[in-house]
């Protein structure tokens, strides 16, 4: 039973790789695939199958996917190139014969009405049109999206964004890595539709404070307007389409879109998830080691 992850070469793949070697699925029935096979060169010596895939050439896909039966799809970064990639992956799988297919897709994707949603609702369409038997991971937000932005955090004091008082479940990559992982290796997964977040929601303002708590340095939640927060994010050299995404996702997590409302990432773990508290106290370490 082979078990192939696209993406290995970003923080989820190699993730979803490692817990796969972890959780005892043997090398030999890895396959790590990457569109620059030099970063992942570390998993051939250990056994692991490396092979080229890249989202833009349908023939890299369709020989990746030979053999596959399993496949962990990780969506692709730039939103505007998702659905073209995606196509091109579903295509290649159903050519391949891969007889399970699991997308990491976003929270609430029939219904949210973020942006960032409208890529994985197609998506998702088009797994089920394929025909493979699938399962769909929708992944709320990451810690690591807050964490990242310590240092910018500590140096103004404040948290700046357009979220109110909504609230988000957020998890780590790893989390949802590893449930994703937990799926892949264990059976009774086909068909589902699961809906992730962390164990602990927060408004962005209880996130200010808990870096408050963990740096000692007073740090409040400035609230924006959707166009102020836009403005604002463009002004300190985020691109124009990626500040206006970014905006209306803080405006997707103040109604709601952004809060699971299930235990289910906590059930595929078999753990509590990581908290805020710890992933702050994670990337402040560090920060620590590499200053």
């Amino acid at each position: 039973m082979s078990i192939a992850v696209t993406g290995a070469t970003g923080r989820f793949g190699r993730h979803a790789v490692e817990t796969l070697l972890r959780q005892g699925v043997p090398a030999s029935q890895i396959i790590a695939t990457g569109r620059d096979i030099e970063k992942i060169k570390d998993l051939a010596d250990r056994g692991i199958s490396v092979r080229r895939a890249d989202f833009g050439d349908t023939d890299s896909l369709t020989a990746a996917f030979d053999g596959v039966h399993k496949l962990l799809l990780v969506s692709t970064t730039t939103p505007s190139e998702r659905i073209g990639n995606h196509r091109r992956a579903i295509d290649a799988a159903q050519a391949a014969g891969v007889s399970h297919l699991v997308y990491t897709s976003t929270l609430h994707a029939e219904s949210a009405r973020m942006i960032l949603a409208e890529a994985h609702r197609e998506t998702e369409r088009y797994v089920r049109a394929s025909g493979i038997p699938f399962t769909i991971m929708r992944n709320g937000w990451y810690l690591e999206n807050y964490t990242s932005q310590l240092p910018v955090y500590l140096q103004h004091g404040g948290i700046a964004g357009a979220a109110g008082q909504g609230r988000v479940n957020a998890a780590s990559v790893a989390d949802y890595a590893e449930a994703a992982a937990a799926v892949l290796a264990t059976d009774g997964h086909v068909g589902a539709v699961y809906e992730l977040g962390g164990d602990q929601a927060f408004t962005l303002a209880e996130l200010a404070a808990k870096v408050s708590d963990a740096t000692g340095q007073s740090i409040v939640y400035n609230d924006l307007s959707v166009d102020a927060y836009t403005l604002m994010l463009a002004g300190v050299g985020v691109p124009e389409v990626l500040a206006q995404v970014l905006a209306d996702s803080d405006l997707g997590l103040a109604r709601g879109e952004l809060l699971a409302g299930t235990d289910d990432l906590r059930r595929l773990l078999g753990r509590p998830t990581t908290t805020p508290a710890e992933a702050i106290a994670v990337a402040l370490a560090q920060q620590t080691e590499a200053s």
